[in-house]
């Protein structure tokens, strides 16, 4: 048992150090061990009906069993394991045999303990369980899936008198979600996971305290939102006495200019909520704080708080905790449109929404990777539709990067074909069991969350409002334990309990053109929140192509794309974009021809989209695109594909969303400043080129711009033209320093769009702009020198030499197996030059690289070209 237990001791978390105090050294009593490793995992059918008891007795030969972590699901243990290799090339995923899914199956581990005396007391903890489990810890069952049970609750087991000295073992039994469970559901983004995502899919680990247990910790901060010189904390916390004897002792905390001492006392068993305000002490008011603030708005400052109960010289317990000094605030701008401030500064939510990996195998590294994709592409915003995340790890990504979070429930418990059960206009919640499992689940999720000062609101419903009578009760729990604002749904709704919801989704989901944005007015254009909505299909590069699609089914289009689109009747195939691209760019002739022109028509609607909303402030106040990523390889609904690889759309919104730009309103022929800088725009300029086909100057001119902070503002009226124009446009401030630029291809007549015949996720277009002559451009050789700055950074000098526009050249770095390196992170990309012009673009390189690389470029009438690095 030694061997056993030096490899479990390595997975011990000690949270309390050993302290000095006036009296001496003071002891902990408190430890946290995770039980994240040397997991087994097998189906209940494989082990001929053997019992919990006997499962989680030793010597059980595991050899057969399936090597596992946690948290995990069935999926993505046994796909971990080999056994599904490729499972997403083609239409694999449709032959896992759900059957071995129907029994249940286990989960064991076994572990040891650090040396415990009789003043503590040791709990189990699960964090996430899918969905029901029986649990079994040393031959004795600690929980039955009568009681166990229901995705996003927590369960915490008191096993001081089960546990031994040496060795633990503990096996769990699980079963997946039935029809009408509130589980999980990835809705119509996706084929459904084959095991319904059964599997221990948060953190299981071990708590050890003294007698006396801290819980529920929660600083809540207000600032004074006219100065931001100063701000209140308010701490509060549950403390609860695990012993059959009174005690005594003192609450403190310490850290980051914060300490304080109060003292407690504790009846036997009894558990008390203590509330610590500046009244009480005086370092909860923070002068000068330091604030947390979003992407483009400041820095996502944090601070660190440790949290004990003393007693008897003894840490009992301690709790670490990060938070961020901000206020969240809702207001209605004067079309009754909901929007947000942050610190008393509006915010327009520029966002995208997120899923999890279909098996729930994201990772600490790939999490990172996304959430340094959003700051870089100036978005301020994730939305979860879901309490997405197998660990808080995606959370504290969003505080330190300074990225929102919108986090909520899901539509899946909305619909019927979804649920599983009879749904009305309220969704599936309606029994009483229902309702109070998912006030559970809330109340569990804001717990796990509350200190995360980029959640700035509660979801409390998607496509529907929960019913009145469970608003009320989501309503009262909020405001008993938190306090941020929620949203009844994410469509625009009138609550009988909290009144109209004020944002909405009317759509599009399906491919709409740029102009859609600037004159609809009436469904998903750009005007108020909308919280869920973009123009449908991102296609992947080719590389991401190649491992999702097998080689014969590569090209033409068939069956085998339509079935990596999404499960749905209005999403199941790309027949909408496509019919527009073969319209507006031309029928493709091969696959390479058919990539170049997808990348054009997803780059101009995705820039478009974003553009719209932010020129339209302040009549919008929030945008977010459906979606960030994607739970498995697809052509729908991404601004970077599965394999973390950008697509177009990608540096489209990165370009739209810069914090000063300059942008072309497709809806009246005229440019727009915008400056989401914390700064006034003084004596800056605005250029204005535009060319012909054939890079022919038709217009150049010259104006000057002003613009206050948070504003966008009219800067230049354009002639009318009836043929193709590029129009390119540069803001430069008072040095002549380029600051921004922007490049739009714009064809001579408008999409007309058939209003009469809107669906919810799209309005057909009719007649469709004519951008068919750009196949005709002339060729053009560009001259490039690149060069490894400081930093990691790639610099290339790009000119354009010829008398031509070089249209939508794209850049990637590549390894000598041709395959690109990821994450990289481009000033720019997808650029077009006008004739003569030279550009600089940069390219920031992960730390693990080296060696031979070729950073390659092509465009629509640029050849493809290898500049060969040493890094």
């Amino acid at each position: 048992m030694k061997s056993l237990r030096s490899i479990n001791l390595l997975y011990i978390s000690v949270i309390a150090v050993v302290l000095v105090s006036c009296s001496g050294k003071q002891s902990s009593l408190h430890e946290r061990i995770s039980l994240a490793d040397n997991w087994k995992v097998q189906k209940s059918g494989a082990l001929n009906e053997t019992t919990g008891s006997a499962l989680s007795a030793t010597g059980v030969n595991t050899d057969s069993w399936y090597a596992a972590s946690v948290p995990s699901t069935i999926m993505g243990v046994l796909t971990a394991n080999g056994l599904y290799k490729d499972i997403f090339k083609a239409d694999s995923i449709k032959n896992v045999d759900t059957a071995q899914f129907r029994q249940s199956w286990w989960y064991r581990t076994e572990f040891a303990l650090p040396a415990v005396n009789e003043k503590q007391h040791i709990r189990l903890f699960f964090d996430g369980i899918s969905f029901y489990a029986n649990i079994w810890l040393n031959g004795k069952q600690i929980a039955s899936k009568d009681s166990t049970y229901g995705i996003f609750r927590t369960f915490s087991f008191d096993i001081t008198k089960v546990v031994n000295k040496e060795t633990n073992v503990l096996a769990v039994e699980v079963f997946r979600q039935n029809k009408g469970d509130l589980g999980h559901g990835f809705v119509d983004w996706n084929p459904a996971p084959p095991d319904r995502n059964m599997g221990l899919w948060r953190p299981v680990y071990i708590d050890i305290t003294g007698d006396v247990a801290i819980k529920n910790t929660f600083i809540h901060s207000d600032v004074n939102t006219q100065t931001l010189n100063e701000a209140s904390l308010t701490l509060t916390t549950e403390v609860t006495n695990s012993s059959g004897k009174k005690v005594s002792g003192d609450l403190k905390a310490k850290g980051d200019g914060i300490e304080f001492s109060i003292p407690v006392k504790l009846e036997p068993g009894e558990s008390k909520k203590i509330t610590v305000t500046p009244k009480e002490a005086e370092s909860l008011h923070i002068t000068n704080p330091r604030l947390w603030w979003c992407n483009g708005m400041g820095n996502p400052e944090l601070y660190k708080l440790s949290l004990q109960f003393n007693s008897n010289n003894s840490v009992s317990d301690q709790k670490d905790i990060t938070f961020g000094i901000r206020t969240i605030e809702a207001y209605t701008n004067a079309g009754g449109h909901k929007g947000f401030k942050l610190n008393g500064r509006e915010v327009l939510i520029r966002g995208a929404g997120w899923t999890d990996d279909l098996f729930f195998r994201d990772t600490p590294e790939s999490d990172e990777i996304q959430v340094q994709y959003v700051k870089d592409m100036n978005l301020n915003t994730i939305r979860f539709e879901n309490v997405w995340g197998k660990t808080s790890n995606i959370y504290d990504l969003c505080d330190r990067y300074g990225l929102l979070v919108m986090v909520g429930w899901s539509c899946q418990w909305e619909w019927e074909n979804y649920l599983g059960k009879p749904c009305d206009d309220f969704g599936g919640i309606s029994s009483e069991k229902d309702m109070n499992l998912a006030v559970e689940y809330l109340n569990d999720q804001i717990r796990l969350l509350q200190n995360h000062p980029s959640v700035f609101v509660w979801m409390l419903g998607s496509d529907m409002l929960p019913r009145p009578a469970l608003e009320k009760r989501y309503r009262d729990l909020i405001s008993s334990i938190d306090d941020r604002p929620y949203l009844g749904a994410a469509s625009w709704r009138k609550s009988e309990v909290s009144g109209n919801t004020g944002v909405k989704m009317k759509g599009p989901y399906n491919y709409v053109g740029p102009s859609y944005w600037y004159i609809d007015s009436v469904n998903g254009g750009a005007y108020g929140f909308n919280t869920e909505t973009g123009p449908g299909p991102q296609i992947p590069v080719l590389e991401s192509l190649e491992k999702m699609i097998p080689a014969n089914k590569l090209w033409p289009i068939n069956d085998m794309w339509n079935f990596h689109c999404n499960p749905s009747e209005s999403f199941g195939d790309l027949s909408i974009f496509n019919g527009v691209l073969n319209r507006r760019y031309g029928q493709a002739y091969n696959l390479k021809n058919y990539l170049l022109k997808a990348d054009a028509q997803g780059y101009e609607a995705m820039k478009a989209m974003f553009e719209a909303f932010r020129v339209n402030k302040p009549n919008t106040t929030g945008i977010v695109q459906w979606m960030l990523n994607s739970a498995w390889p697809s052509f729908y609904w991404q601004l970077y594909d599965y394999y973390l690889l950008p697509t177009s759309a990608y540096f489209a919104a990165k370009k739209a969303n810069e914090p000063l730009q300059l942008v072309y309103n497709y809806g009246n022929n005229q440019v727009y400043v915008v400056n989401e800088s914390l700064k006034s725009l003084a004596r800056a300029k605005a250029g204005i080129k535009m060319t012909d086909l054939n890079g022919k100057e038709i217009l150049t001119d010259e104006v000057a711009v002003n613009v206050d902070p948070d504003q966008s503002a009219f800067v230049y009226k354009l002639p009318d033209f009836k043929n193709i124009v590029f129009l390119s446009l540069t803001l430069s401030d008072e040095s002549n320093n380029v600051i921004a630029s922007n490049f739009y291809w714009l064809p001579g007549g408008p999409d007309i769009y058939d209003w009469q015949k809107t669906e919810w996720y799209y309005t057909p277009i009719k007649t469709s702009a004519d951008l068919k002559p750009l196949n005709y451009l002339q060729p053009v050789a560009l001259e490039i020198s690149a060069d490894l700055k400081e930093n990691r950074t790639i610099e290339a000098t790009v000119k354009n030499p010829s008398k031509n526009v070089a249209f939508l050249v794209s850049f990637t770095v590549k390894d000598t197996a041709s395959h690109t390196v990821f994450p990289v992170f481009w000033n720019d990309n997808y650029i077009s030059l006008l004739p003569g012009e030279t550009k600089i673009i940069q390219c920031k390189l992960p730390e693990k690289i080296s060696g031979d690389y070729t950073l390659d470029y092509s465009g629509w009438n640029v050849n493809e070209q290898h500049i060969k690095m040493k890094l």
